[in-house]
């Protein structure tokens, strides 16, 4: 964290790191689920799903885990801290999606615009396996990378305590997540639509069941679901540490667990794996600046699109017309061809960014667009599921978090008697050896991965990420434009008509997918112009699960999750 600390300055609390974990940390059974926080909701959220504050924020896609962020921030704790609370509660809470067992990447902010990113991708094993033909996608040969989410929580929170003044105790942060491990929370109807949907796999995958389908059955919709092994990980990270899950008694279970599945990954690939402390990738938009995270990440592909759509006056353009729409997909196909080219990780590849991210070649792609014209999709479809996590104190401190397990379900594999289902993020290594995505011994893979923020006057003013692999950048273009070009509130950007390209779970053509509610007279224009059009319904899972935090100059923020989702933001 030494370079977090030349950057924003050293303020530490003279706390011990023995002292900050002591305490806390008990097995739930202690305490009882917090009340209905629809009911806690309402006062923060006087228009619908919209909240409002001056005293701090966060957003996340499901209630409790937003809950948890809250109760931090109600107790005085900082954005980071509260961004722990909430990823911990949703390793627990959303487990299709968010996992200890998996990556996270974070971008921190204060008020005065200073920026750091901490990226969370963990590293291929030393010995990966002698795979044949391609890495398989679930099971134990595709948990062959780290988990890193639990070092970027450290990180964070020492960053916390030496450079914010952070007081919350390292376990008191567990323990609304130790509580729904162990007394159970109710089972949402986002896991329960991915537990069906790959009910014809999941009888293969080693461990899933007796965690996931308790008496041999899926959990309904509502259902109290409990995850005791997992609470009893959870207690010993909340007691002991974050290094206790690479190199105490868990990394031992672990390391032991992987090793009898056949995974390639060992205790020194455990006790190997740290997230990176970078600074952002930045480009100029409207005014205001960008930022999001380096490769191996795809945050470059968000701002090359934003850097292309920078070049066009988009309030020429009626928001939601044919027009708006074309150019916000011919900018996405541009930006993908430069990543399917250089996004690997730099430390084994040369990944030009700033090159990308140049005028130059920001101009000369701009200049490729024809608005009467649509240009060919240039990618292959790959699944994968994630969680936004936002973040914001009275202090104009902030955070914007994914957090991940790459595919739903990640490898499918829940190591031995952890609780821990592990990520399958090395599956989208490849086997080719002249691709810059080849896997090799403790390379990280490519990630989809971006949160980001919008700086406005130097000062963070637009909190953003979303879930959904290749949609992400998608998605978030048009989340962004409708937030900074046409000024509409969270709630608003979020809710309106959104687009993914390329090929999804249920159709298999590369064509342009639009929610219907677009109307009839965008989907033929944008026939006319080429485009293979596909009809999604309104509101479709498809288009993503983004949330937004905005911070106003004078410190009022507004914040919504996106109603696709089961997520909500709470104001404090």
């Amino acid at each position: 964290m030494d370079t977090f600390l030349q950057a924003f300055g050293s303020t530490s609390s003279g706390l011990s790191r023995r002292s900050v974990l002591l305490g806390g940390a008990a097995l739930a059974g202690t305490a009882a689920l917090p009340r209905s926080v629809r009911a806690q909701a309402a006062a923060a959220m006087p228009s619908g799903k919209l909240a409002r504050s001056s005293a701090g924020m966060v957003t996340s896609p499901h209630e409790l885990a937003s809950q948890a962020g809250l109760e931090v921030l109600q107790a005085g704790g900082n954005a980071i801290e509260a961004a722990i609370a909430i990823g911990a509660a949703l390793c627990v809470t959303y487990p299709h999606f968010s996992g200890i067992g998996g990556d996270a990447f974070w971008v921190i902010g204060d008020r005065k615009g200073n920026l750091r990113t901490l990226s969370g991708a963990g590293q291929a094993a030393a010995q990966p396996l002698n795979y044949s033909g391609s890495i398989p996608v679930r099971g134990p040969g595709s948990a062959l990378t780290a988990a890193a989410a639990i070092d970027t929580w450290d990180q964070a929170y020492d960053f916390s305590r030496k450079s914010w003044g952070g007081r919350q105790a390292w376990s008191a942060l567990f323990k609304r997540a130790i509580e729904h491990a162990a007394n159970g929370f109710p089972v949402t109807p986002s896991q329960r639509f991915w537990q069906a949907f790959r009910a014809k796999e999941l009888g293969g995958w080693p461990g899933f069941a007796p965690v996931f389908m308790p008496g041999g059955r899926m959990p309904e919709v509502g259902q109290t679901f409990r995850q005791p092994q997992l609470a009893r990980t959870l207690d010993r990270i909340a007691a002991n540490g974050a290094r206790e899950f690479y190199e105490g008694e868990t990394a031992w279970r672990l390391a032991n667990g992987l090793k009898q599945l056949g995974s390639p990954l060992t205790a020194q690939d455990l006790a190997r794996c740290r997230a990176r402390d970078e600074m952002p990738l930045r480009v100029g938009y409207r005014g205001g600046e960008l930022v999001g995270l380096r490769p191996p990440t795809q945050g470059v592909t968000t701002l090359e699109i934003m850097g292309i759509l920078e070049r066009f006056n988009l309030r020429r353009y009626a928001e939601g017309s044919a027009d708006y729409y074309h150019l916000l997909v011919e900018a996405v196909k541009l930006a993908f061809i430069d990543r399917n080219r250089y996004v690997a990780d730099p430390e084994y590849v040369d990944a030009p960014v700033m090159r990308m991210l140049s005028k130059d070649n920001l101009d000369a792609l701009a200049r490729r667009i024809r608005m009467d014209t649509a240009m060919p999709w240039p990618q292959v479809f790959k699944p994968a599921d994630t969680v936004y996590i936002g973040a914001a104190d009275r202090e104009g401190r902030c955070v914007s978090v994914l957090q991940t397990v790459y595919f739903d379900w990640g490898s499918g594999v829940v190591v031995g008697d952890t609780g821990v289902l592990w990520h399958n993020r090395g599956a989208s290594f490849t086997l080719d050896p002249k691709h810059h995505n080849v896997l090799q011994p403790g390379k990280r893979p490519f990630h989809t991965l971006n949160p980001g923020m919008y700086l406005r006057d130097g000062r963070p003013n637009i909190l953003y990420g979303t879930q959904g692999a290749d949609g992400q950048p998608q998605t978030l273009s048009a989340v962004l434009t409708r937030l900074i070009d046409y000024g509409m509130d969270p709630l608003t950007a979020l809710a309106r008509p959104r687009f993914l390209l390329g090929r999804t779970f249920s159709d298999t053509r590369d064509s342009l997918k639009l929610e219907r509610d677009a109307g009839d007279e965008v989907f033929k224009a944008l026939s006319a112009r080429g485009h293979e059009m596909s009809p999604i319904d309104a509101q479709s899972p498809l288009a993503g699960h983004p949330g937004v935090i905005r911070i106003d100059a004078d410190g009022s923020m507004s914040g919504a999750h996106d109603p696709r989702s089961d997520g909500i933001a709470l104001g404090v």
